[in-house]
C-alpha cells in the first residue's frame, strides 16, 4: 500500500509542477546576435527590423524577446518575423533553465 500512496504522490506533484500557467511578458522582438547591444554595430539593413530578420537569416540567429533587462528565447520562430523590432506582448510559459518561452501567441503591444 505505501508504494502505491508514494507513487500517486510523486505524480501528483509532477503534475502541479508540469501544469505552469501562461504568463504575459512585454518587450521588443530582436534576434539573438544583437539582442542586448542593438543593431548599430552589426547594421544589416536600414532598418532594425530589417536588420533582425536579416540576422536570422544571414547568421542563424534566433528571434528572441528583449524586454529591456532578460533576454527570452521564442520557441516559435516564425511569427516574429511580422514583429521584427517591434514591441510585442507575448503570451506563454517560460523554461527558466533554458531562458525560452513557450509560445501562445504574439500580438503588438500598445
Amino acid at each position: 500500500m505505501k508504494p502505491l500512496i508514494m507513487s500517486l504522490l510523486v505524480i501528483a506533484v509532477a503534475a502541479v509542477s508540469a501544469g505552469q500557467r501562461p504568463q504575459t511578458f512585454t518587450g521588443v522582438i530582436t534576434d539573438s546576435e544583437c539582442a542586448t547591444a542593438g543593431h548599430a554595430q552589426m547594421r544589416m539593413g536600414p532598418t532594425d527590423a530589417e536588420c533582425t530578420r536579416l540576422c536570422v537569416i544571414a547568421h542563424a540567429a534566433s528571434y528572441v524577446l528583449h524586454d529591456g533587462k532578460d533576454v527570452y528565447v521564442l520557441s516559435d520562430q516564425e511569427t516574429p518575423e511580422r514583429f521584427a523590432a517591434q514591441k510585442v506582448r507575448v503570451v506563454g510559459t517560460l523554461d527558466v533553465k533554458t531562458r525560452t518561452i513557450k509560445v501562445e501567441s504574439i500580438t503588438a503591444a500598445d
